[in-house]
């Protein structure tokens, strides 16, 4: 069987299975009709949700089998929505048109008397020689002799052609009716965004106020503490200085080690906040220096043609700073692949680890922070984690030039 056959016949089974939904729509029209009129008492109300809760689901299924998947354009709700807060959604009623118009099913039964049209013409000449005088008719005109039959091939044939193209053609009219009727309108759309902007702010703010306060913990506990140290040691010192000499010189000396781990802290916090290399040098150089110093061999791919935002570049420093954290730590990988490629239009960094795998953003905190990261210049992460591994993370900045 040709790859032409295969895709047609798995185009008619997606129609097929239309007119199921199609089928299932008018029973959950139906049962709309029914609780839209016991809804004048409350337990009739409660029937007319969850008859909504069915349409609903029932246009997520076509929205998901639809290629290109088509989002959902529901309004957010919180706990449980009354009938009031349904009816108010207007996509609730653009599904109740969906369900009125069985387009699919039309689509399909067209497919079907092609396909049918194609193979009686094609089939008109055996007709007439095994039944002369059946008074076949083949598109409104009577088959009335061998020639007549014979015309009716090359109609088959060009009938046919359009049956193998019709299941795609339709296949994309269902597409777009589904997204006109099915999916967000613009409104919605620029709902959806404001919802998302402000969720990204807030968690920013939140990271940000967390940061901080790691900073300020870091700072009290380190540096802090041991400059605290030091003017202890010199205060000592001076005192024993006119005393005992060599006492006040061993302070001295303990003073100016805590001053040099107090200098290392500081090191430490200011290139954990922004490392000297990624301002100086770039994210691809920085990158290098991180793999360079991972316990885990790391094979590293990094093609820039050019300087990015630094709020760009942090960001995808620390995105695979925490991903080859987490390979080595959490996966237990012992060999790392990262790539960082800029596209022009956006910076790609992918890592993958031979690791155990199952990684799970739900696990822990650690990719749903750098989810949020990445959410905040509208870019994406993709995970892909198989129990038993391999883990491949791809995250998608925005860039464009």
């Amino acid at each position: 069987m040709g790859r032409a056959t295969r895709r047609w016949m798995r185009d008619v089974q997606h129609l097929l299975v239309g007119v199921l939904a199609d089928v299932a729509g008018l029973l959950v029209l139906a049962l709309l009709v029914v609780a839209a009129v016991l809804a004048v008492a409350p337990s009739g109300r409660r029937v007319l949700v969850r008859a909504i809760g069915l349409q609903r689901r029932l246009a997520d299924h076509q929205r998901l089998r639809t290629q290109p998947p088509v989002s959902s354009p529901y309004l957010p709700s919180r706990g449980d929505a009354d009938v009031r807060t349904l009816l108010r959604d207007q996509a609730t009623w653009r599904d109740l048109v969906w369900l009125v118009l069985p387009t699919q099913t039309w689509l399909a039964l067209l497919t079907v008397l092609l396909t049918l049209t194609a193979l009686q013409g094609l089939l008109l000449p055996v007709i007439h020689l095994i039944a002369p005088d059946s008074g076949v008719v083949y598109n409104g005109v009577p088959v009335t002799g061998l020639g007549v039959s014979l015309l009716g091939v090359p109609i088959g044939v060009g009938v046919g052609v359009l049956a193998a193209l019709a299941p795609q053609a339709f296949l994309d009219v269902e597409a777009r009716f589904t997204q006109a009727l099915l999916g967000p309108t613009t409104a919605r759309r620029l709902a959806g965004e404001v919802a998302r902007l402000a969720e990204t702010r807030s968690e920013a703010v939140d990271s940000s106020a967390a940061e901080l306060r790691r900073i300020e913990r870091d700072l009290h506990d380190g540096a802090q503490a041991r400059l605290v140290a030091v003017t202890l040691h010199l205060g000592m010192a001076e005192e024993l200085l006119d005393t005992d000499p060599a006492a006040a010189r061993g302070l001295v000396r303990e003073a100016r080690s805590a001053a040099h781990d107090a200098i290392a802290d500081l090191r430490a916090l200011v290139r954990g906040i922004h490392p000297p290399l990624l301002a100086d040098r770039g994210v691809g150089d920085a990158l290098e220096a991180l793999a360079l110093a991972s316990p885990v061999p790391v094979e590293l791919d990094v093609r820039l043609g050019r300087r990015l935002p630094a709020p760009v570049e942090s960001a995808a420093y620390f995105t695979a700073a925490e991903l080859l954290t987490n390979a080595v730590k959490h996966a237990g990988a012992a060999r790392i692949v990262a790539s960082l490629h800029d596209t022009g239009d956006a910076l790609v960094l992918r890592v993958h680890d031979d690791g155990r795998g199952g990684a799970d953003p739900a696990l822990g905190t650690g990719l749903r922070g750098i989810a949020r990261r990445i959410e905040a210049f509208d870019g994406a992460l993709e995970l892909t984690s198989p129990a038993g591994g391999p883990t491949t993370v791809e995250a998608v900045l925005p860039c464009a030039s």
